[in-house]
């Protein structure tokens, strides 16, 4: 192996005692691969999530939606019901069984879900304000009975994962979903507690991380949580929000926090002059009260061994659907071999489940694609 990727391979250990055998996780990926009508998982997501373990720390699953009005994606995970905690172990045992610990990435879309995957076909959010996409709807403002009964469905999911034998769980707060909705001013208008100035929009994401934190309070179960920085609307997230946030999230006493950002050295989306990346300046934020997963196009061994420099833990996306072996090949010495691009002939190979795949074929620059 080479000397300067031993980083990599260290072990590490986070504050509630679950410990990865090294630094390298998988991100959370949707893959369009459980049961529509049910959640539950399918073979084919089993098959696909086997091919990714044995090497990684760490799987952090694709997103589970913890109540029905959160579904947002075609063949989500499901963490709903009680009748999913079998689902549930199935997938927690095929991530476990080479050493590789499971995480279930925790979620409610708000406005983001697809009306027709909804059973009333009405998305719910902070307020009435749709997303500035087109085609988008306008939620219903939710009621503080829709927010009792989604903070419960976080609690009830993370004791759903701890019962089918996950080692954590990821409460999604980034990517414009309900949880950030709630943190924005762009999609948070409210006047009573749950809205107003930065610090009332953050009483969702207080009372989530409370209530998932009563499940397993003082067991060895990571609860870790994913942040974007920020928002291109205006008005949106600014990073001077984040760093409030920041402070908030870092006396939760969370395993981890998790930024989520195209580009690890990637400056503003908001400000194309400031090109300070925003991983960075989280981690200075941050210091070292709670770790920090840094993700966002980090290739080879080199690019992740130098972010590693910065940050005690990265994420991989991309690079480990392209190659499963990432890990195995870095220990090995046989980094050189590597896939960096996905042919169009290597769907079997890499078990990449239909959909994902369709998924992957029909947006152009998502990967590196050959033929």
């Amino acid at each position: 192996m080479n000397s300067n990727y031993e980083h990599i391979l260290e072990p590490f250990t986070f504050k509630s005692g679950v410990e990865l055998k090294n630094r390298v996780m998988l991100a959370p990926m949707t893959n369009y691969a459980s049961d529509d009508e049910t959640g539950e998982v399918t073979e084919e997501e089993l098959a696909y999530y086997s091919k990714r373990t044995g090497g990684v720390g760490a799987i952090i699953t694709a997103c589970a939606y913890v109540t029905r009005d959160g579904k947002g994606f075609k063949g989500e995970i499901g963490s709903h019901q009680d009748n999913l905690v079998p689902s549930l172990q199935k997938l927690a045992n095929t991530i476990q069984h080479r050493g590789t610990k499971a995480i279930l990435q925790i979620f409610h879309g708000g406005r983001m879900c697809p009306p027709e995957l909804l059973e009333d076909g009405i998305p719910i959010s902070a307020s009435a304000v749709a997303p500035e996409r087109e085609g988008s709807v306008t939620p219903r403002e939710m009621t503080e009975a829709d927010i009792e009964r989604v903070i419960e469905g976080f609690k009830e999911s993370a004791k759903r994962a701890l019962e089918a034998g996950f080692d954590g769980v990821e409460i999604h707060g980034a990517n414009t979903y309900l949880l950030q909705q709630f943190f924005s001013p762009h999609s948070n208008r409210r006047k009573d507690k749950w809205g107003g100035d930065v610090y009332n929009r953050m009483n969702f994401i207080k009372e989530v991380i409370k209530e998932v934190r009563s499940v397993v309070e003082n067991r060895p179960f990571v609860i870790g949580y994913r942040f974007s920085p920020e928002e291109i609307e205006s008005p949106g997230i600014t990073m001077e929000d984040t760093f409030k946030l920041i402070d908030f999230l870092k006396e939760q006493n969370l395993d981890y926090l998790h930024i989520s950002v195209q580009d690890f050295w990637g400056g503003s989306i908001r400000n194309k002059e400031d090109k300070a990346s925003r991983v960075l300046l989280a981690k200075e934020r941050i210091g070292d009260k709670v770790p920090l997963i840094g993700v966002g196009s980090l290739h080879t061994p080199a690019d992740v061994a130098k972010a590693l420099e910065e940050v005690p833990l990265v994420a991989l996306g991309r690079e480990l659907i392209m190659e499963p072996q990432w890990i195995q090949k870095v220990e090995k010495g046989e980094e050189q071999t590597i896939r960096t691009t996905l042919s169009k002939k290597s769907q079997k190979e890499l078990v990449i489940p239909d959909d994902l795949w369709n998924t992957i074929m029909n947006t152009p620059g998502w990967f590196p694609v050959e033929e």
